[in-house]
């Protein structure tokens, strides 16, 4: 049935991708950290009136983004080879974006980390009393989010 009202639905948060130079890296079960805050800088004159606090602009920060994903046999070893080149110190920085696609698998919205590398990669927990799926986490440092789309 046809909306009347003229309101869209608003995209689901299960349906995104990873890209990593223009190649999908897979999809994941959770991202988060897409984040950008900017830091209030308290100041004052003393001839300012009335006697309060001016707040200006500081310094923005780009939030570090976490991935987690499933582990499967077939994994992309570029993801891998990538966090491995930070290991020997030969850190390789790339840009990349997280995608939000609808229903139909059409991406929708994008967001660009830039200058990104990986930090932190730790691997499932393991547990011979539990039947969770194996799940892995990526973290991803940025210089600079850029939204698309």
């Amino acid at each position: 049935m046809a909306r009347t009202t003229g309101k869209e639905d608003p995209f689901r948060g299960f349906n995104f991708k990873l890209e990593l130079g223009g190649i999908t890296q897979g999809a994941f079960r959770e991202c988060s950290g897409l984040q950008v805050s900017n830091a209030p800088v308290e100041y004052r004159e003393g001839s300012d009136k009335p006697m309060h606090v001016r707040k200006l602009t500081g310094l923005t920060k780009y939030a570090d983004v976490t991935l987690k994903k499933g582990v499967i046999k077939d994994d992309h070893n570029q993801m891998w080879e990538w966090i491995d080149k930070v290991v020997q110190g030969k850190t390789d920085r790339k840009n990349c974006s997280i995608i939000l696609m609808d229903e139909s698998g059409e991406n929708k919205l994008q967001w660009d980390l830039l200058e990104a590398w990986p930090s932190q990669y730790s691997g499932p927990s393991l547990n011979a009393t539990s039947n969770d799926v194996a799940v892995e986490s990526l973290v991803i440092s940025c210089e600079e989010v850029k939204k698309a789309g």
